[in-house]
């Protein structure tokens, strides 16, 4: 099986970074959000990142018009269960909502429709649990920024088959990239090693070993990481950090303990870039 259209659910910023991926590497993309607003927003963001891409020369202008006209907005499943071979759920972190979405998914779309959904920790098994074609369902953990982040980790879940998973591979290498499988065990292997690195970054800075821009500084250069684990913090957003320690820490131990400092900041609404503050200050950018 080769995909060649598939849908995107939810067009916020993980939406519709995908859907710039799979439109930018020949796909059909069609655009799914409760609120028509998002889908618009989404689309719009598309397009104005694709066009920066033309001005930098990074692609041509044709293949600019041709993402844009790749895209197209939709307010039902039904509109397109007979059009799409694979749909990706990109919602917020929310296991009951993404088991519901899939719930819905499973009795609309057709047996062939392999079914994936985003999340950087959620268990794979358990947000299919619902649904009764276990076979097609799959975990795709795109990292954020999607268009520049090239790792893709391919989580089989207890019910997926080997061709649901080659199948992904086969259609995220042609987007350009980096597909990585792996089980469905906590945390996978980015979010379960990346996490800890962040949640140490944060308990040096509330034991004062140095401050927030040195703390990253030395991570930085020290490791050659492209940035540092607080500001990778803020970008990732401080709640959903908060969120995967406390559920690894329920899975695995006291070994992903969240710093105390991090739910302090998370109790004052500072969750990094999409407040304005977080680790380091966004509000005048």
């Amino acid at each position: 099986m080769e995909i060649k259209k598939m849908m995107v659910v939810g067009c916020g910023q993980m939406g519709h970074g995908i859907a710039q991926v799979c439109a930018t590497g020949g796909a059909e993309v069609y655009m799914y959000d409760v609120s028509k607003d998002a889908i618009q927003k989404g689309i719009d963001a598309i397009n104005k990142s694709v066009g920066r891409f033309a001005q930098k020369g990074k692609i041509s202008e044709e293949e600019a018009k041709a993402v844009a006209g790749r895209l197209k907005a939709v307010t039902s499943y039904d509109d397109v269960k007979n059009d799409v071979d694979l749909v990706i759920e990109a919602v917020i972190e929310d296991i009951e909502l993404k088991k519901k979405i899939f719930e819905e998914l499973d009795k609309v779309m057709p047996e062939n429709v392999i079914l994936s959904s985003c999340t950087s920790a959620l268990p794979i098994t358990e947000i299919m649990s619902l649904t009764k074609n276990r076979h097609r369902t799959i975990g795709t953990h795109f990292h954020h920024p999607p268009v520049l982040m090239k790792l893709v980790e391919v989580v089989q879940g207890y019910g997926t088959s080997d061709e649901t998973v080659k199948t992904v591979i086969e259609f995220l290498t042609r987007v350009g990239k980096l597909p990585v499988p792996c089980k469905d065990y906590p945390g996978f292997v980015s979010s379960r090693v990346g996490i800890i690195m962040v949640n140490e970054g944060i308990n040096c800075l509330a034991d004062g070993v140095s401050t927030a821009e040195n703390i990253d500084k030395a991570c930085a250069a020290g490791f050659n990481w492209p940035m540092g684990p607080l500001k990778l913090a803020d970008l990732i957003g401080l709640d959903t950090c908060l969120y995967v320690l406390e559920d690894l820490t329920a899975k695995l131990g006291p070994s992903f303990m969240p710093s105390p400092l991090l739910r302090q900041m998370v109790s004052a609404g500072d969750l990094g870039v999409k407040t304005g503050k977080g680790f380091f200050d966004y509000s005048k950018k």
